[in-house]
């Protein structure tokens, strides 16, 4: 398998910390592989699986180690060289032994990021007179997650929480107005899409990508969308819009809407669906859906050699694979995956509002 540019001849690196402490050798010496993922929409996930017998011994280790207790924190950090980077800091929550007479026994250990919290008990609640931003900080708070906001500036008069989980109730806050919900080591990160961000890498075919499928498509794609309400108290409904020709991408010169107004003519999605109390709370929804829905235009999936930079929540640059679908893109979900045999490599998905074609 190639290497990474300007990394021949070095081979990439494994550290993985349980309570703060390297594992010794021995441990670290029996690892098989260790997969690492992250997702925009679900919680980063941890496992690595080690060899579970001792062959002088004739008999199980590690399965029993206080090492891999519920609980304990686990960080894994990949790289080359002396350069590593967490790509996770999160908590053990199961093993997974396994017993075989045609090969030799291992343990599973998997854990999630610190998210998992939120997602434990279903809760039914009111938010009243709060911007999301405060919402979301409260909750965190209140399980002991450290977490950091960007004001979402509209104070919402009244938000139920109905027989959800907190992670399940802040995604949904995320996506009602193009926000979203990562974890960044032991931070909860509840801000808007970063899809406008510099990019932090370019992915070169056949250099450095393996394989990668894009698919552009303008099934989704609306010149405008609507929101539509009703005002109980002021007696009239509550109406606003964002409109392609209003909306500029970073991505590339011709959006998604845009491009799909000037072939269809302008379509409009209209959302009636959405509890809305305010002309400002509107606005923000119409907005965060259209920029939601303008990344659906172009996605795609692929595989590259082992990049600790390549994050969910990150734009990356890929070139040399045609004007249409080379340039920036937005990275949606990774997954990095260490083994002995195969070394490290990197899948991803991502998404693009736009086009330079």
């Amino acid at each position: 398998m190639p290497e990474p540019k300007g990394t021949q001849k070095i081979v990439p690196k494994l550290n993985i910390l349980v309570n703060g402490t390297v594992l010794a050798l021995p441990a670290k010496f029996a690892i098989q592989k260790v997969e690492v993922s992250e997702d925009l929409e679900a919680l980063g996930m941890f496992s690595f699986q080690i060899m579970a017998w001792n062959v002088v011994k004739n008999k199980v280790t590690w399965i029993d180690s206080d090492l891999f207790d519920i609980g304990n924190q686990v960080e894994i950090q990949m790289g080359y060289g002396n350069s590593l980077k967490t790509l996770i800091v999160g908590e053990i929550i199961g093993l997974e032994p396994e017993f075989s007479q045609e090969s030799v026994p291992s343990l599973v250990v998997r854990g999630y990021d610190l998210g998992h919290r939120l997602f434990r008990g279903r809760k039914t609640r009111s938010f009243r007179q709060m911007k999301d931003s405060n919402i979301v900080e409260q909750i965190a708070r209140d399980l002991g997650i450290a977490v950091k906001v960007e004001d979402t500036k509209v104070q919402v008069e009244y938000v139920l929480q109905h027989n959800q989980t907190d992670l399940e109730f802040i995604q949904d806050r995320a996506k009602r107005i193009g926000y979203e919900v990562i974890l960044d080591k032991k931070t909860l990160n509840f801000r808007p899409k970063q899809n406008n961000k510099a990019k932090v890498l370019t992915l070169k075919y056949p250099d450095d990508l393996l394989d990668f499928s894009p698919r552009l498509s303008t099934l989704a794609q609306a010149g405008k969308v609507q929101i539509r309400a009703w005002d109980f108290k002021q007696k009239k409904p509550i109406v606003d819009q964002a409109i392609a020709d209003n909306q500029k991408s970073s991505m590339g010169k011709t959006s998604g809407p845009i491009a799909v107004t000037r072939e269809f003519g302008r379509v409009t999605q209209a959302i009636v669906t959405q509890p809305v109390h305010s002309k400002e709370e509107a606005k923000q929804i119409a907005l965060g859906q259209f920029n939601q829905m303008a990344l659906t235009y172009i996605t795609g999936e692929g595989t590259c050699l082992g990049n600790p930079e390549l994050r969910a929540g990150k734009v990356i640059e890929i070139a040399n694979i045609g004007k249409r679908f080379s340039g920036l893109y937005y990275v949606t979900a990774a997954t990095h995956t260490y083994a002995k045999e195969e070394g490290y490599q990197t899948q991803f998905t991502v998404k693009r509002d736009a086009t330079d074609f």
